[in-house]
């Protein structure tokens, strides 16, 4: 009787699949089948050239970095830098510009160089092209008539225009690569001031067309002079600022604004100064907590001893990789290369 009862039971509950099976589409079956599958096995999409600058910048509130170079075996630093910026504005688009990316790499090989990058769907990569770049600027005939090869610091003057253009043309936010973001900058049109009298041009930001990259793409080419350091970078935006702005120095802890554009004061990025970079890779007593801090700037060109960072050393660098670009510091922790 008890086995007629379970065999009974048994026929009913193949009836009954049976009748779901036929209502229920098929094809809803077996997306739900292969959910746990497709959520395994898909690979983090990659932001290639796809897609022009312009269909992925036209909201006008991107994130920009540039490498002037041709190399495409990035430091840590600026795969940290990218990262951070990725994990900070997550609604935003994250453009960086490589000249050692040409229109011909495809999506392997940008994973194959930025492994640690290609999780963040929001960062996109473009080749930088400067002829392209700088056509229909102020810039593009200044850089129609000059010999690149006869240029002093032609690298970092190549950068300087480039990250002008591309905010004036775009809108949004440029950074270094060596600046790691920590939390978001509340402001659209914006200057970081480096110190009580300079403002830097490692982190700045203005909607598109803005009247204040136009006026320093104009003075860019009026003053050029590649021979003198930072004649393109930060002297162009701290004589630009004066000019029309009459930035005052700061003397406390406050911003300012001038106009419509708020001149950041130096605790925003810079809280610590250029002359104390090694802080970032010695052991403090205190860990900073940065409160009033939207990037720090880590002074890679000050660090000419080429000191990097060693996981688990304690450093102050060791706890802002690990808690602003985990991917890149997980990658250095196990020794792995973080480019190829």
């Amino acid at each position: 009787m008890l086995t007629s009862i379970k065999i009974a039971s048994f026929l009913l509950l193949l009836t009954t699949l049976g009748f779901f099976y036929g209502i229920i589409p098929r094809e809803n079956i077996l997306a739900f089948m292969s959910l746990k599958t497709l959520n395994m096995s898909t690979t983090p999409t990659v932001n290639t050239t796809v897609n022009s600058p312009f269909d992925v910048l036209k909201a006008g509130n991107s994130i920009f970095f540039v490498e002037s170079t041709d190399r495409m075996k990035l430091p840590a630093l600026v795969l940290c830098a990218v990262e951070s910026a990725a994990r900070v504005y997550k609604d935003r688009p994250v453009a960086f510009f490589l000249k050692g990316l040409s229109d011909t790499n495809t999506e392997e090989l940008v994973k194959k160089h930025f492994p640690t990058l290609t999780p963040q769907s929001n960062i996109y990569f473009f080749p930088l092209k400067f002829e392209e770049l700088f056509n229909n600027t102020p810039l593009h005939s200044w850089f129609s008539k000059i010999n690149t090869q006869q240029q002093s610091f032609w690298t970092h003057v190549s950068s300087d225009g480039c990250r002008l253009v591309l905010v004036w043309k775009y809108g949004g936010v440029y950074m270094d690569t060596d600046v790691i973001s920590i939390r978001i900058i509340p402001k659209q049109d914006f200057l970081a001031a480096e110190s009580a009298t300079y403002s830097s041009n490692g982190v700045f930001g203005f909607t598109r067309g803005h009247d204040f990259t136009q006026k320093c793409m104009e003075d860019f080419v009026q003053n050029y002079n590649s021979k003198i350091w930072g004649q393109q970078g930060p002297l162009l935006l701290t004589r630009v600022a004066k000019r029309l702005y009459s930035v005052p120095h700061f003397s406390e802890k406050e911003d300012i604004m001038c106009g419509n554009v708020t001149v950041f004061n130096p605790d925003r990025f810079y809280p610590v100064p250029c002359g104390e970079w090694r802080k970032y890779y010695q052991v403090w007593d205190k860990l900073p907590t940065f409160d009033n801090s939207y990037a720090l700037h880590l002074w890679n060109s000050m660090n000419r001893e080429k000191i990097s960072l060693v996981p688990g050393s304690n450093v102050l660098a060791d706890h802002l990789f690990k808690e602003y670009c985990p991917s890149t510091y997980e990658a250095i922790l196990r020794k792995e290369i973080t480019y190829h």
